[in-house]
């Protein structure tokens, strides 16, 4: 039997709210509704908390009342404001006179109220009933879109409604603001090959739609990523005895494979972020189909005391990666970093290497072509070294698309040349690396995280599910050194001219700590990659070899590009210079 979830809950300063349990169609019915009743009695209790003026003002407005008496009332106010003037309410209400006596005030509180609504994170979902066949069904998508912007409209009618009524004038400037939900999903279940091992997840309901309203600004609770991931010998007793009714599933293409993410309500708008990075898979990857890999993130501690984990299901052939439900993983790099750890398993099961880094595929206006690799783990400067090509060399560049920002595979094609592919169709990156130019052009399209803090973060979407499956022949295959300097009358680019040489730099992983994890100073990764590659490092040495051996017979130009990000004061000059190096490099290329 389907359990029924709440209409609406808070975890910390996010809420999350039953469309159908809260749509009103007037500004009656929504200041009479049970959400903004909680939303302004939390709002009450706050202003105690903090011993603001502004709870002396409504003590004094309403003598003699605790705080719930006090709530009482003043919707009761809000009501009368929307149909009556201030001087109409004070005619025939002895109750509201006091309060009305001080407009100045009441217009602050009124307004204090609505930021501290806008300024939580904010999400509605609907729920498509199971007993609609047509899980794509046009109807649903329409209802979901427009309830939306309904709901956004009636927030801002009823707002404004009440500051015209008590102050009798219009507004000289209206802001749109984006008054309801910055995020939303249509959700339903659906009926995918559930092994029976796994329990209460087949029950647990898909997003099939999402609305994200940009710029969104979202505040969660830790700001870096620390740690590995780590195998299990087993899965935890009880994993899959999940409470339905707290979570949902984000169906994402990662790369080549379907991964079914599990999240609880706790974490759904770092969830929902993933829309941006992540191509949400259709109908067809999910009816009747079963996932190659299964996340599920936020895992009642009493269950699950580790912070992460995975465990590879043997029954099944499922990989299963797990993260607590603990603040130290409310982190959008956990939902990432997890994620991409499965598939470079997966990947190195296939023997095909996978590769943190990114990839993009350049076209120069007078005729050379080129694709680049560039290798690094978290803050080497690759993504940085690229986006600063793209931004030096934009007059002479005709196409240039990212295959993939931060995580890729190598296969070996039927003539042995190395092919890459992408696994996301976004990007994740540190705004202090991004020129202030490119910040500003996508702020349209973007979600910032923590943006007051070091390590402050932006997802983005960069390129197209299409674009990263068409398979691109690699050219260029570069380790990212963000800590030596570059010598006098040296290019910021070194090839290798042997392969053991080569590879031992790729398999040193050297690499100056940026603060985007909990690393410091020089530290050393093998290949670059802990999401998969140390876990396994016997079969990846192995395939490593076999790609080297196939780029040294191919003539792919292997070597490292120095882009210095790790060295003060270089942080944009050292890309810069690099990207302009490469530049040549590109130019030369077909010669």
């Amino acid at each position: 039997m389907e359990k029924l979830r709440k209409p609406y809950s808070f975890s910390g300063n996010k809420v999350l709210v039953d469309y159908s349990s809260i749509y009103c169609d007037s500004a009656a019915s929504l200041l009479k509704s049970d959400l903004f009743r909680e939303i302004t009695r939390r709002f009450i209790a706050r202003l105690e908390k903090k011993g603001d003026y502004l709870h002396g003002f409504l003590k004094a407005s309403f003598p003699g009342k605790d705080n719930e008496g006090i709530l009482d009332s003043l919707l009761n106010l809000f009501r009368l404001l929307v149909t009556h003037n201030a001087e109409e309410i004070g005619s025939f209400s002895a109750e509201h006179r006091a309060a009305l006596s001080r407009r100045d005030d009441l217009f602050e509180l009124k307004d204090r109220l609505y930021n501290f609504w806008i300024h939580m994170e904010r999400v509605a979902y609907m729920d498509v009933p199971r007993r609609n066949t047509n899980i794509d069904s046009d109807l649903h998508y329409a209802q979901f879109v427009t309830t939306n912007e309904e709901l956004k409209d009636l927030v801002l009618l009823t707002y404004r409604r009440i500051g015209e009524n008590l102050l009798a004038q219009n507004p000289r400037v209206f802001r749109q603001l984006p008054a309801w939900a910055n995020m939303a999903m249509l959700v339903r279940s659906i009926e995918w090959d559930c092994p029976e091992q796994f329990g209460a997840l087949k029950d647990i309901p898909f997003v099939r739609h999402c609305l994200i309203f940009p710029p969104l600004i979202l505040y969660p609770k830790a700001n870096t990523r620390k740690g590995s991931f780590e195998e299990l010998e087993k899965l935890p007793d009880g994993l899959f005895n999940l409470k339905i009714e707290e979570w949902f599933c984000f169906p994402a293409k990662v790369g080549e494979l379907l991964a079914f993410i599990y999240f609880h309500r706790d974490f759904c708008t770092l969830a929902l972020s993933m829309s941006n990075l992540f191509e949400l898979a259709g109908k067809v990857e999910l009816k009747g189909k079963k996932p190659d890999l299964i996340i599920i993130f936020g895992i009642e501690p009493e269950k699950f005391p580790e912070k992460t984990g995975y465990h590879f299901h043997k029954e099944t052939s499922t990989l299963i990666g797990m993260v607590s439900n603990i603040d130290e993983v409310d982190y959008f790099g956990y939902f990432k970093k997890m994620t991409l750890t499965l598939h470079n398993l997966r990947m190195i099961k296939k023997k095909n290497l996978p590769v943190h880094g990114a990839m993009v595929a350049v076209k120069l206006k007078d005729g050379p072509t080129a694709n680049v690799v560039i290798v690094g783990d978290s803050g080497a400067g690759k993504s940085e070294t690229l986006e600063a090509l793209r931004l030096l060399a934009e007059d002479n560049i005709k196409e240039m698309k990212i295959i993939f920002d931060d995580m890729g595979s190598l296969r070996l094609d039927n003539d042995g040349n190395v092919v890459g592919y992408g696994t996301e169709i976004g990007a994740f990156v540190r705004i202090d690396d991004l020129s202030p130019a490119y910040a500003y052009e996508q702020v349209g399209r973007s979600i910032f995280m923590n943006p007051h803090l070091k390590n402050a973060r932006i997802v983005i979407p960069v390129t197209t599910y299409e674009t990263i499956m068409r398979g691109h022949r690699v050219d260029i295959f570069l380790y990212a050194n963000n800590y030596d300097a570059v010598a006098k009358e040296k290019t910021a680019i070194e090839f290798f001219s042997e392969k053991e040489k080569a590879i031992e730099v790729f398999r040193n992983g050297a690499r100056m700590a940026k603060g985007t994890t909990d690393e410091k100073g020089l530290v050393h990764t093998y290949f670059a990659n802990p999401f998969g590659a140390p876990q396994e490092r016997k079969k990846h040495e192995k395939i490593a070899d076999m790609f080297f051996d196939a780029m040294f017979a191919k003539g792919v130009k292997v070597g490292q590009i120095l882009t210095r990000l790790g060295l003060d004061g270089f942080e944009q000059k050292g890309p810069e210079s690099a990207s302009r190096d490469l530049f040549e490099v590109i130019k030369t290329l077909n010669k």
